[in-house]
């Protein structure tokens, strides 16, 4: 996308996956909610999580970003161990997230709110980022609204201020919980042409979402949460057609 993000570390080896879980555990006393997760993500690719909900998948970003301290298992990021790397460091690293609810700060501006995001993510100067916040909020479709109080937006906006936000750290993994939740038809496919326009322009997407075929038209691959453990991983066609994934979570009795 034409921004870069320091660099502080050698980059990975050709092949290595931008993220890998192994053996990833997390209990909260006797409720595990994340139980032995393990896969790795090859750079470029989009990769949906579905589930039921309690199934562990906000919790799993949780562990990959660091805001939950996993109990077991490792975390890697462009082939290096973060496990043990603080939620600022993961993204001054490279991973950026929106959140299921929007809560920017409503009394700055659109453009505000992303060089806050730029520039903490980044740790630049908010001079150094400027440029690029304009560019993050042409391509997330919110450049026409830059000067408006964030507090002023609509939900699709406010989603799309979300995505712009995590965009501005110039993130090599981006990590996307529920952002088509509570849109309209129409909102959802103008959200959904702009998440693929990113993806297209090499953004790695996670991606959790109830909302299927927004999901499906833009992953290569999904990955079945139930009670914290993988229950299936591979390309959504085949994924759907399982009736062990129809049954746990669609409810389908088969």
């Amino acid at each position: 996308m034409g921004l870069a993000r320091p660099d502080t570390v050698p980059g990975p080896a050709p092949g290595t996956p931008i993220l890998s879980l192994s053996g990833v555990c997390k209990s909260f006393g006797a409720l595990k909610v994340a139980d032995r997760i393990s896969f790795d993500l090859p750079k470029g690719q989009a990769l949906g999580i579905i589930g039921p909900n309690g199934a562990g998948k906000s919790t799993l970003f949780n562990l990959i970003t660091g805001n939950l301290a996993v109990d077991a298992g490792t975390v890697r990021l462009n082939g290096r161990d973060v496990t043990r790397d603080s939620a600022m460091s993961r993204c001054a690293a490279g991973i950026g997230r929106s959140f299921q609810i929007p809560q920017p700060f409503g009394s700055l501006s659109v453009f505000e709110n992303v060089c806050v995001a730029a520039s903490f993510g980044r740790n630049l100067p908010e001079s150094a980022v400027t440029d690029d916040c304009i560019t993050v909020l042409r391509q997330c479709g919110l450049l026409h609204r830059a000067n408006l109080p964030a507090a002023q937006l609509s939900l699709l906006e406010r989603k799309r201020l979300e995505l712009a936000r995590a965009m501005a750290t110039v993130p090599d993994l981006l990590l996307l919980d529920e952002i088509a939740g509570g849109l309209t038809e129409g909102e959802c496919q103008a959200l959904v042409d702009t998440i693929r326009s990113l993806h297209a322009g090499g953004v790695t997407i996670v991606w959790i979402e109830h909302v299927l075929h927004a999901l499906t038209s833009v992953v290569e691959r999904l990955l079945v949460l139930d009670f914290g453990r993988v229950l299936a991983i591979g390309a959504p066609d085949v994924i759907m057609a399982s009736a062990e994934v129809r049954e746990i979570y669609l409810g389908i009795d088969v």
